[in-house]
């Protein structure tokens, strides 16, 4: 591809398809998402109940469970074909949960409430089952790692995976011979190789986290600016959850897992579960009867690795995530570098994710070439610059070792993605995706229209702290959840019977362990 940002091959490739026979080729791509919530007290403090029993069991509920923390919430939609029906779905899933929540609430925004320090953010719990374990232990060695208040972030992953009758298309756009497993990988990575160059501009679009509470840094290093008393800021900055603060921080600076292949992603994934670590191994594995962490390794598990995207298969029962791949190839794509939109009840919106569906297609199609240590290297610093810096007047970026103005390059993505846009909008006359592109312009030609710009001018207009903001907008929504009427009560019946069998299936798993957990630890790893 030129320095310019001319991708000749993309618009080829893009003006085959809207000539198809087909031209709703793009549609009905099915859609999930994962949405974590920190659940405080009335007044903003971490919660340090147990999940709550009439949510069901974390352990084996598909839909409600908890992530790190036992007070981290994580809700999961299924996959569906419009993106309404999902968010109807999430809808439903945050007026059940609060049904069940007394005067608890989950946290508005990815940054968490005031936090005395890591003791206070308690770890999930999953019951007696061997794996119930296991899962405790892996938070456990992360706590013990990365220190627990990185894992008290939370965020919204979006999943998505294109129509099947867009892969023959695609077969012969690229002239291959067939539409299989394997073909479909490759495109996954060619994905993930693009969202690596262009996923920043996910980062500029959606991200708020421009501040944080003061005591979620307290001790360390950050090179943050005082916004107002407890509150902390960087002026530019769009998300601080995906920067050097949050998820993107050094101690995983020694991974680097490859997305050229299947074969090669798997590979890097499979020597990072089983290259030992010094420092970790300071640290013990079982010390005095008591585990630590699940091993030494670089990562103890896959699930370790930190990553903006991921490719993802549904892994059989007792299949590890590379083994899935492995076994059927990729099955659809994990975005992961969404913040929590204090803005929204449910923390996500339409507009969001038509646009993400749309930038999905973007980088399946465009011109994707290997990366290789130099180039990544460089896009991992515009990831980093924009997390920290993406507002910021003139602001250059690296294209393919030469700067660019982020403004010029997010505009010829925009651009890029109209002719996407009008494929996805076929045969509705209100052109939704067109108008959620729209709306993404118009924060390229305003800054002031980002959520992370909207988020600093509250804390401004109303001289709140970030903490005062985020408690005041998680009470708006557990309002706006309340008194949401009519309530779906069928959905709600499914909800309620959901989290009764969940707890059914954990006591089933836990009658049926048959070994000791340190012979379950060693099994696990020998597959």
């Amino acid at each position: 591809m030129s320095s310019s940002g001319i991708d000749r091959a993309f618009e080829r490739r893009l003006a085959t398809l809207i000539n198809t026979r087909e031209p709703r080729v793009l549609q009905n791509g099915l859609k999930g998402v994962e949405k974590e919530s920190l659940r405080v007290s009335a007044d903003g403090r971490i919660e340090h109940s147990p999940h709550p029993i009439a949510l069901g069991s974390a352990l084996s509920h598909e839909h409600i469970t908890t992530d790190y923390s036992e007070a981290l919430i994580e809700l999961v939609t299924p996959a569906f074909g419009e993106s309404w029906q999902l968010l109807q779905y999430l809808c439903d899933l945050h007026q059940f949960v609060y049904r069940h929540l007394g005067e608890q609430l989950l946290w508005a925004t990815s940054m968490p409430c005031m936090l005395t320090g890591d003791d206070e953010i308690p770890i999930a719990r999953y019951g007696r089952s061997n794996i119930g374990q296991l899962k405790e232990v892996y938070r456990l060695g992360l706590g013990n790692r990365y220190g627990r208040m990185m894992q008290a972030i939370s965020g919204v992953h979006f999943n998505y995976s294109f129509p099947q009758q867009f892969w023959p298309v695609l077969a012969e756009v690229l002239q291959e011979h067939r539409a299989d497993a394997h073909f479909i990988s490759e495109q996954y990575f060619s994905l993930l190789r693009n969202y690596r160059r262009h996923g920043w501009l996910i980062l500029y679009l959606f991200g708020n986290s421009p501040a944080l509470c003061s005591s979620f840094v307290r001790g360390r290093d950050h090179q943050l600016e005082t916004f107002a008393p407890g509150t902390l800021y960087a002026p530019y900055a769009t998300s601080l959850r995906m920067s050097d603060l949050g998820y993107r921080n050094k101690s995983q600076a020694g991974v680097q897992i490859s997305v050229n292949s299947l074969d090669e992603y798997v590979r890097d994934l499979t020597a990072a579960v089983s290259t030992p670590n010094p420092e970790y191994q300071k640290l013990g594995v079982k010390v005095d009867g008591e585990y630590r962490q699940l091993n030494a390794n670089l990562l103890q598990i896959e699930n370790e690795y930190y990553s903006y995207i991921r490719p993802k298969r549904v892994a059989r029962s007792g299949e590890h995530p590379s083994q899935a791949l492995r076994r059927g190839g990729v099955e659809y794509v994990e975005f992961r570098a969404l913040d929590v939109s204090a803005f929204d009840p449910v923390g996500v919106n339409q507009n969001k994710l038509r646009f993400l569906e749309a930038f999905a297609a973007l980088c399946v199609l465009k011109q994707s070439d290997r990366i290789d240590a130099g180039e990544q290297a460089h896009l991992d610093a515009n990831h980093a610059i924009v997390a920290r810096r993406g507002r910021e007047p003139g602001l250059q970026l690296n294209r393919n070792g030469r700067p660019v103005e982020l403004r010029t390059w997010a505009l010829e993505l925009i651009d890029s993605m109209r002719g996407i846009c009008e494929l996805l909008d076929q045969g509705d006359e209100r052109k939704p995706y067109t108008a959620a592109l729209d709306l993404q312009q118009t924060k390229i030609d305003d800054v002031d229209r980002t959520p992370s710009a909207r988020s600093l001018q509250e804390l401004r207009t109303t001289g709140e702290s970030f903490a005062q903001f985020a408690l005041r907008m998680s009470r708006v929504h557990k309002a706006y959840f309340v008194d949401l009427y009519p309530p779906n009560e069928q959905r709600l019946a499914e909800f309620s019977a959901e989290a009764e069998q969940s707890l059914e299936r954990q006591a089933s798993v836990e009658a049926a362990d048959d070994m000791t957990f340190d012979q379950f630890l060693s099994k696990y790893f020998e597959r």
